[in-house]
């Protein structure tokens, strides 16, 4: 186990901080990994528009069941999508820990802080093996399906899957409470990152084309309300469909 804490490591395609830091900086993606600062990198620099506005266009109809949903359909879990010889539950579990420890594989998360977690607000221990913390789907593979995936090629099912616009590092139980609930159904616990929850979600909603339910838009609507000048999270540049090397049942 590498003894200091670890480089975040840079993935090969943009997540939206980065992309957002390229934008206002002009620097090249890895010149300097070593200088993001532990934490950085969660699905929260804005784009042109803002959440209201997106939530305004986003197809509005009744859920389309769960009959036949497999996670299977989705592809292996967190699948090296981008092709850094890491999995894709260690790039953000490097991407939004503090403090972070690799074994000598220079990939493997062993241990790290989650500060400041986005469900609880509290700060959770990470380590290997016996973990206080999972990796959300932001918008669940379940609900995508009822929302639009049952009808996608496996390439867009498995992008979707692995896409750090769609994960989060978050404290275990809050994430199992969740579930594969929509906004209807649960909101975090932590009130001051709902309108950021509620943007991230339409965000992701509104990059794969996904629908929203009108029990789904109500509550969005709701959140909004209270930030109505809300900005939705750039899409990042991870693409929409998983490159051909990648399968999954149709």
């Amino acid at each position: 186990m590498s003894a200091a804490p670890a480089p975040r490591r840079t993935l090969r395609y943009a997540t939206p901080l980065v992309v957002a830091s390229l934008l206002l900086g002009g620097c090249a993606l890895e010149d300097d990994p070593a200088s993001e600062k532990p934490g950085e990198g969660r699905p929260s620099s804005p784009s042109a528009g803002g959440a209201v506005t997106a939530l305004a266009k986003l197809t509005v109809r009744e859920s389309g069941g769960k009959e036949g949903y497999d996670r299977r359909k989705f592809g292996s879990p967190w699948a090296d999508i981008d092709g850094n010889r890491c999995s894709t539950r260690n790039d953000i579990l490097q991407r939004d820990l503090d403090d972070v420890k690799l074994a000598d594989d220079d990939c493997t998360v062993e241990s790290g802080t989650l500060t400041d977690d986005p469900y609880t607000g509290t700060t959770v221990e990470f380590t290997r093996g016996r973990s206080k913390v999972d990796i959300d789907h932001v918008v669940a593979l379940s609900d995508s399906w009822q929302k639009g995936a049952a009808d996608w090629a496996p390439a867009k099912r498995i992008a979707l899957a692995n896409d750090p616009l769609n994960l989060l590092a978050v404290e275990a139980s809050a994430n199992r409470q969740k579930g594969d609930s929509d906004a209807a159904e649960w909101l975090p616990a932590n009130e001051s990152y709902r309108c950021e929850y509620v943007a991230l979600q339409i965000a992701i909603k509104q990059k794969y084309e996904m629908w929203v339910t009108p029990a789904e838009k109500q509550a969005m609507s709701g959140v909004l309300n209270t930030c109505a000048d809300q900005r939705l999270p750039a899409p990042g540049e991870a693409p929409t469909e998983a490159p051909d090397r990648f399968s999954a049942p149709d």
